[in-house]
């Protein structure tokens, strides 16, 4: 029976990537790092939630990656998606697509990965949220 690992997204900053996830409520489970291959390999995932992971795959020789919207986005349910946006719009992060029906929101990480943020249940709508509009792209 098919059973799901991971997702992987490939990343330019480590540390902050791993500190937009952090927002978010995920913690690092793993890290492993490989000379011959000059890559590290980072296994993120929500407490409670372990089997469900974001990998995040760092290539010691820099290049750049497009196409982040080309591969979807990644989607985390959230106990309060009003403070989950607001700890992130502390943090500097972009909120693309407000939660203004107090459902679902999407960000970006630092390298441009779609993040959809769902609410576990629904919340009334608020502001200022109803009244955020739209920013980019998600």
């Amino acid at each position: 029976m098919p059973k799901y690992l991971h997702t992987m997204i490939r990343v330019t900053d480590v540390e902050k990537t791993i500190k937009f996830f952090n927002l978010i409520g995920l913690e690092e489970q793993q890290r492993m790092e490989s000379e011959q291959g000059r890559f590290t390999l980072i296994f993120l995932a929500a407490p409670g939630d372990e089997e469900a992971q974001v990998e995040l795959t760092y290539n010691w020789d820099q290049q750049e990656y497009s196409g982040g919207r080309n591969f979807g986005h990644l989607a985390y349910r959230v106990e309060n998606i009003y403070e989950t946006c607001q700890r992130l719009m502390d943090a500097g992060v972009t909120i693309n697509r407000p939660p203004r029906d107090g459902h679902m929101a999407f960000v970006r990480t630092p390298d441009n990965i779609s993040v959809e943020l769902l609410q576990d249940g629904h919340l009334e709508p608020a502001e200022p949220w109803v009244s955020m509009p739209n920013i980019g792209e998600w």
